[in-house]
């Protein structure tokens, strides 16, 4: 399945519609024994603000366990962690997973290569959420 990257954000489309690939996203994280710190729905708020907006929404997760040394090394990687995973509608129809770069954020926040690891996961994770 093919991917774009834009300014360290990888858009990877989803088999899926908005709605099934946020349950099978919560459904992986849980499987993982990850932490759904937050859920936004910005379209589910728009509407109730008066405004259409094709679905959006936001999940904010992580483990403590795993990005506390991140954060320790590089301090400022807090502003991007816990990890996000945008799950949105095109003006086609078409649902994308978008999420920060592991080398975007390695290179921004000076993340030391042997933590690296600790936030890549996030590009497997998605990929098992939109097949």
């Amino acid at each position: 399945m093919a991917s774009t990257t834009s300014n360290g954000v990888i858009n990877k489309p989803s088999n899926h519609s908005v709605g099934e690939t946020v349950e099978k996203l919560k459904s992986v994280l849980r499987d993982k024994g990850m932490t759904l710190f937050s859920f936004i729905d910005h379209s589910g708020e728009a509407e109730k603000a008066g405004m259409k907006m094709r679905p959006t929404k936001l999940a904010i997760f992580g483990s403590p366990k795993v990005g506390t040394p991140v954060m320790l090394a590089a301090p400022r990687i807090a502003i991007d962690l816990p990890l996000k995973v945008l799950v949105w509608e095109d003006s086609q129809g078409r649902t994308w997973v978008s999420y920060n770069d592991p080398e975007y954020l390695k290179g921004r926040h000076v993340v030391p290569d042997d933590l690296v690891k600790n936030i890549a996961g996030v590009g497997t994770l998605v990929q098992e959420v939109v097949e």
